[in-house]
This record gives C-alpha cells, structure tokens and sequence, in this order.
C-alpha cells in the first residue's frame, strides 16, 4: 500500500529547481525580439540579463516583482567570467523553485555568447532548459549600416570573434573575394587588423566599423584596412567590422542611418498613454523619444452630473453622444464599469468621435462611432459634419457632450445652432502635472532636444509653465492652427504645423521637414547635423572667437 503523503509535506514539483530558457534578446532593436522571447519575458519569474540589456525594456515585458539578475558585473563591479556567469544562472535556478528563470542573451544564444558553458553547467546540476534563437548581430548589424554580406564578387563569408590575449590566425581571410566580419573589443579588433595586414590581405579592402548596430544610437565610419586600426580608436562597445567589397555597396544602399529623423531625440509633451502610438512612429523614422506629462487627468469635484447623465443615457433620454478626447471615452467607460453597465447600454444611441484616435478608443470598447470627421478632426470638422436636429427623423432632440472641465464652447454652441438641446457635462478635470526632474528641465532650456511635438494649446502653456521655454534651437512642431498661434503668444518660432489635426500628421509633417534640412545640408556640401548638434557646434563657434 503506497503511503499518504502529508499535506504539510512539498511535492517533488515543488521542490525542483526552476526551468531556465536561454533566450536571444537580438542585437539591440527590441522590434527584432522574437515572438516566443517577448512571451517567456511576460511569463518569467527571473531574468538573468547580458551586458548590453535594456533595462526599461526588460521592465516593460515582465510581470511586475519579477527578479532581475545581472550577468555582466559582480557586486564589486568587475566583469564576469563565463564560468561566473554559469555558476550564477544555476544558482539563480536552484533559488525560484519550479519557476521559469530566462537567461537573457545579447543577439543569438548560440553566437559568441558563452551558452555552452552555461547550458553545459545546468546539466551537470540536473536543471532542465529551453533555447529561443535570436537575431544575430553578425547579420543584422551590417544590414543596418547597408552592408549585405555577400555579393556575385564574394565567394565566402568569414565570421571571427576576436578575444583578448588571444592571437587569431586570419590567414584564411586574405582573399579579395572573402567578406570578413570581426566582433570584439576596439582594442583587441585594431590587433586584428594589422594582424590581417600582416597575412597578406590588401591595404586598401573596404572596412565598415559600426556601433551601437539596429539602435538609433548606431554610428558607421567607412574607411580601409590600412586605417582601420586608426578609425578605431575612440569607439565605444559594441563594436562590428565588416572587411570586403561588399563595404562599397554602402553609399548606395544605407537605409537606417538615413532616416529623415535618425538620431533626433523628440520631447513629447502627453501622458504616456497617449503617446505610445506616437512613440512608435518616431521611432519608425528613426528617432528616440521622451515623453514628459503636461497635464494630470482627475475625476470632477462633484461627479453627480456626469453620473446622472450616464443614468439618462441608459434611460433613453439622449439621441447622441459626442465623445471628443480619449479622456471622455476613458471616463464615461470607468463610470460605466462602476455602475455595472457594458457597452450594450449604447443601443439605439447615435455615437460622435472627434477623431481617429478617439474612434479606436470606442472600438477598444466594443462601439463603432456613427460620426468621425472625414476633413479637420476637431470640434470645427465634427460640427461640419453633425446633422441638424429634424423633428420628423430625430425621436428626441438632445444630447450628451461629456467633456474636460477646460474644454471650449464651440462645440455647444454649434449645435445649439443646429436645433440641438445639449447636455454639456464635466468628465473629467486636467490640471497641470507636476514639473519634470531637474535634468529634462535642463535639457529642454539647453536644446538638448532636437524637436518638440505640441497636440494642443494646452501642451504648449503646461510645458512652458512647468519646465520653461524650449530652446531656439528647438524644432518647434505644432498640430494646428490653434496650437501654432498660442506657441507664438508664448515666444516660440513654430518650424512645422501638421497638415491635419491629427498625431500620425504631425509626426510625418515633423519628418518631412527632416528630410528638407537634410536636401539643404547635401546641396550646400555640409554634413547633416542634427538641430541639437547645430546648437552645439554654434555654441563652440562663438567661445572659440570670445
């Protein structure tokens, strides 16, 4: 008879060492993540992270109380070994039982990363693991800087990874039709170099020395082998060269360090939640971004009106809803979670949205808007569009504007005009957030920024109040008119106004306006340079002739 195990009594599940997924984290562009990667991160219980780990990109894929482990440097600061490294991820195992620990590893486990060691160690201690691939920096840090790595001209590819203190016999990589790619630190790839020389391959070989690789930070400097070891010097970590003919191709075919908007760092003046779409497009152009709050969204002081329309609306006492923010969505909808209501309490009911970004937000909620502007998505463009109230086809002639307690009297008085009864009530309040640290404060005044993207008056006199005036040096985008002449009354010089009132047309008026500058420099024969750039190189000028 087999006995009863105690209740008190842990299972040999729960007792077993967590399961450890080697995962590649990609050379650096976190969209070159895999889909399996991003899911184990979501799942993880621990992460052990790599050297050149993104720290806000591992907080923002993991659950929150997740353990975050470095593997690059001991408690003193020095750097780990490989085998410091294996004894740290078993121990790491051995501390979250029958958990998932992923051992994050910069671009593809299985490339010059030390995974042998580490996969080998954790079979010795019975712990069981998984590899998840990843993106390679051996291929795509040269195709970020335009350099395909093969060609009709080439015959082999050769990839070496150069270690201190270790000599590498490169005498196999001499031929014209060989591409060579080299990984390693700047010093110990400027060894390497003359140590190529040495073996016989020509002085003047294309080499393409490139940092920072598939990140907006990366930086390529084109130049020979007989240079290399010279062009070298002052390059930070991590570092990629490729040697060969394929180096050429470059001018013709570099595409990432091109970007109408590469390397610029833009302020976003909105809460995050609404600049993640915005985010993702200036990044798409090639720039970094910073958002920086402007504004707090509070509930009303008194929230009996609001709750008495929402009670109307249930009722039937409105033929239309016009919603003009994301805001007004959010707050009707946590009303309507409040009150135990879905979105089936909306039947038969006419639904407004200002605009696209405020129809998704319906859509999120399960509504598809009657009304969305199809000229200026704005208060003026919705009241272009909005029928008049016909006593035969209307069944009731009233409607609910729910609102920021800021908002203008446009909108009303428009439909007024139009017949309408309107119940314009507060949703919610804004009030000016809290200034940013000292360091943003100092960066936005300095010209730091390249460019700062306004989506409304009211961003305009938070920021300036809060953090004070942005630099002249300081691309100044603006999402219309509106917002255009109170950036004026404020002191600013507007360099760009969207096209149309709405973010996506902001930012590609704000890259539009980067590739004119970039066409100015070439045709004037000077270097393109970033507004922040231009800042400092003016501000050099002027001390050196002091």
């Amino acid at each position: 008879m087999t006995p009863q195990r105690s209740a008190a009594t842990p299972s040999a599940a729960s007792r077993r060492p967590a399961r450890v997924a080697f995962v590649g984290a990609g050379p650096g562009d976190v969209s070159l993540m895999t889909v399996a990667a991003v899911d184990l991160l979501g799942r993880a219980d621990a992460v052990i992270t790599d050297q050149l780990t993104n720290e806000d990109i591992v907080a923002s894929m993991t659950s929150e109380g997740v353990d975050v482990v470095d593997a690059s440097h001991g408690e003193h600061g020095q750097q780990l070994t490989h085998a410091m490294r294996a004894r740290l991820v078993v121990k790491t195992a051995k501390a979250h039982k029958s958990g998932l620990v992923v051992r994050l590893m910069d671009g593809d486990p299985a490339t010059f990363n030390g995974l042998a060691e580490e996969a080998q160690a954790l079979v010795k201690a019975g712990i069981d693991f998984d590899i998840v691939p990843g993106v390679s920096a051996v291929s795509a840090v040269p195709a970020y800087a335009g350099v395909p790595l093969t060609s009709r001209s080439t015959g082999a590819l050769h990839v070496v990874s150069v270690a201190g203190g270790k000599r590498t016999d490169l005498s196999a990589s001499i031929g014209d039709d060989v591409t060579l790619v080299l990984l390693g630190l700047p010093e110990h790839l400027g060894q390497a170099f003359t140590d190529l020389l040495a073996a016989g391959r020509a002085a003047d070989t294309p080499v393409a020395l490139t940092r920072g690789g598939t990140t907006t930070h990366q930086t390529t400097r084109q130049t020979t082998l007989e240079e290399a070891a010279r062009a070298i010097v002052g390059l930070e970590v991590p570092t990629l060269a490729v040697i060969g003919s394929t180096v050429g191709l470059r001018e013709s075919l570099s595409w990432f360090e091109t970007k109408p908007l590469y390397g610029w760092r833009v302020l976003i003046p909105r809460t995050k939640d609404q600049a993640g779409p915005m985010t993702k497009q200036l990044l798409g152009h090639g720039a970094t971004s910073q958002v920086v709050p402007t504004i707090s969204v509070e509930p009303p002081r008194t929230p009996q009106a609001v709750e008495r329309a929402v009670r109307g609306l249930v009722t039937g006492r409105y033929q239309w809803i016009g919603f003009t923010s994301v805001n007004a969505v959010k707050a009707i909808r946590e009303k309507f979670q409040e009150f135990g209501l879905d979105a089936r309490a909306f039947s038969g009911l006419k639904i407004a949205a200002v605009g696209g970004v405020t129809a998704d937000a319906l859509r999120d909620w399960g509504l598809e808007p009657d009304l969305v502007p199809t000229g200026e998505m704005s208060a003026k463009g919705l009241l272009e569009e909005w029928p008049p109230y016909d006593e035969v086809l209307d069944p009731m002639d009233r409607v609910f504007l729910p609102r920021a307690d800021i908002a203008t009297d446009t909108l009303v008085a428009g439909l007024q005009e139009m017949g309408w009864q309107v119940d314009d009530v507060t949703a919610y309040r804004t009030v000016r957030a809290t200034p940013p640290p000292a360091p943003v404060r100092d960066a936005i005044k300095q010209g730091a920024f390249d460019a700062v993207v306004f989506t409304s008056s009211s961003t305009v006199r938070n920021l300036v109040g809060i953090a004070g005036k942005p630099h002249p040096s300081t691309i100044i985008a603006c999402i219309g008119p509106a917002t255009v002449k109170t950036a004026e009354e404020a002191g600013l010089r507007v360099d760009v106004m969207a096209p149309e009132a709405t973010g996506e047309s902001l930012v590609e008026a704000l890259a539009t306006h980067g590739r004119e500058l970039a066409a100015a420099a070439h045709e004037a024969g000077e270097e393109v340079t970033r507004p922040s750039e231009r800042r400092k190189k003016s501000s050099t000028r002027r001390k050196a002739k002091g």
